[in-house]
């Protein structure tokens, strides 16, 4: 099956527009062969197996997008093989909107977050709500368990998540020179930025900056 019918185009025609209006569709593209993935790898599952809290992203039965946050002791959301995870519902509202879209459409994305490392990683995938007794029993409290078959999944660049009750360092501020992150000179994604971005990897003293060149 191809990724486009397995989880739709990672780049619509919106996507391709600004790339190109901003220049990016080079770095776009180096970005989408060397990070996207299938499968989940044992790195990806011990990051997930460590957070406390994640978002999750749903269509209603009208094509409207929700998002959800969840959260947990650590280890709440399982990665029980390389192309599926699970977590656990929760006694809520009583709305049941995020499980009432999977169950109506289906198409899910995940997003964690480390505010320490720092870290992000999405997941796109479709999504199926499991109430057998033995599977909710397998997480203690649980009303039922989200069940997410993997389509793809990428990290992102961490450089603008920040601790809570900090500043994001990057982000850009008046009077104050912007930290460049260190991706942006790795071979194979130096050459794809576009002119501002080498003009101002030129421009900076060279010290390295903001990212061990883990992520995208």
């Amino acid at each position: 099956m191809t990724d486009e019918a397995r989880a739709g185009r990672l780049y619509g025609t919106g996507a391709r527009r600004l790339q190109d209006r901003f220049d990016t569709r080079r770095l776009a593209d180096a970005i989408a062969g060397g990070v996207v993935r299938e499968e989940l790898d044992e790195g990806d599952a011990r990051l997930i197996g460590e957070q406390s809290k994640m978002w999750i992203a749903t269509t209603d039965a009208d094509g409207w997008p929700d998002v959800s946050y969840k959260g947990g002791d650590p280890g709440f959301v399982r990665v029980t093989s390389p192309t599926t995870l699970e977590l656990p519902s929760y006694d809520g509202n009583g709305m049941w909107r995020t499980l009432g879209n999977i169950e109506d459409d289906g198409r899910v994305a995940l997003l964690f977050v480390d505010e320490d490392r720092p870290w992000r990683l999405r997941v796109h995938g479709t999504a199926s709500v499991v109430t057998s007794p033995e599977r909710v029993a397998s997480h203690y409290g649980a009303l039922a368990v989200v069940e997410v078959t993997v389509a793809r999944l990428f990290p992102n660049c961490g450089r603008y998540v920040h601790r809570t009750g900090e500043r994001a360092r990057f982000v850009p501020r008046p009077g104050a020179p912007t930290p460049i992150p260190d991706w942006k000179r790795l071979d194979g994604i130096t050459e794809t930025l576009p002119q501002r971005d080498l003009d101002a990897l030129e421009a900076d003293d060279g010290a390295l900056d903001g990212w061990d060149g883990s992520g995208a």
